[in-house]
């Protein structure tokens, strides 16, 4: 059998918990977290290290922006109910080699994060 690497759509769709827009979401708060965190705009190549905190946290800021107080009905329409949930879509990506890690990352840094009650101010 071919050890081919798929394309991100194949993975996504392969996996089936969250769907498209949740991973475009993932990588616009991704890029805010590198913004933040290294001041710029991730370049092709370039080696731009955030945590899974940090991610998280430029998730969080990112949906209030789009959507206010509907962020965290956007999310559940998309299965995203908890911080793990961020870090279930970036393991995946992980795994099928599409990103990378450090030795010092692991998916324990998306657990718990915050309370999405909390944080976006809804009861759902």
């Amino acid at each position: 059998m071919e050890d081919t690497p798929k394309s991100i759509d194949e993975v996504i769709l392969t996996d089936g918990r969250y769907p498209p827009d949740a991973y475009n979401f993932l990588h616009d708060g991704l890029a805010k977290a590198v913004r933040e965190i290294h001041g710029l705009d991730m370049g092709k190549g370039e080696q731009m290290h955030v945590t899974g905190q940090d991610i998280c946290c430029a998730l969080r800021e990112l949906a209030d922006e789009r959507w206010g107080m509907l962020a965290q009905t956007v999310l559940a329409k998309w299965n995203i109910r908890q911080t793990d949930d961020f870090g279930n879509m970036v393991y995946l990506l992980i795994h099928s080699g599409l990103m990378r890690k450090t030795d010092e990352d692991s998916i324990d840094d998306f657990h718990a994060v915050y309370d999405f009650a909390k944080a976006f101010g809804g009861n759902n």
